[in-house]
């Protein structure tokens, strides 16, 4: 089964060596998206709003990969004050009310820029896949 790999076109994707999306037959994987505009940190601390920056990055890349957010069935949401857990969950709630994948929030260190709150992945599995 072919892999296929899609890129954002972020520099540091070649850098670091990953994919904003890898697709193998119904399935799709979204690595650890922020909210990063043209390299800039969009949303300096507003978790709300940065988390509503990823997760349309997020449905803009799954859709280039031919899927949609209600396919979406696991995400992971890695933020830096876990205090602030309500303001992030309630926007992924905006998006994935219906769908309600499996998800985790766990707060980290530090993610790799300080004005980052924010980061998220998600996987995705095409509807009416075996």
């Amino acid at each position: 089964m072919t892999v296929i790999r899609l890129g954002s076109g972020a520099p540091w994707e070649g850098l670091v060596g990953y994919s904003r999306v890898v697709v193998r037959g119904d399935t799709a994987w979204v690595s650890g998206t922020t909210s990063t505009v043209d390299g800039e940190v969009a949303h300096p601390g507003d978790a709300a709003a940065q988390t509503r920056q990823v997760l349309e990055t997020i449905e803009q890349s799954l859709e280039r990969a031919g899927f949609t957010l209600h396919d979406v069935v696991r995400t992971r949401m890695y933020v830096t004050d876990i205090a602030r857990w309500e303001e992030v969950g309630r926007v992924h709630g905006e998006f994935f009310g219906d769908v309600r994948p499996a998800s985790t929030m766990v707060q980290v260190a530090g993610l790799i820029d300080p004005e980052l709150l924010v980061e998220i992945e998600a996987d995705a599995v095409r509807e009416g896949a075996a």
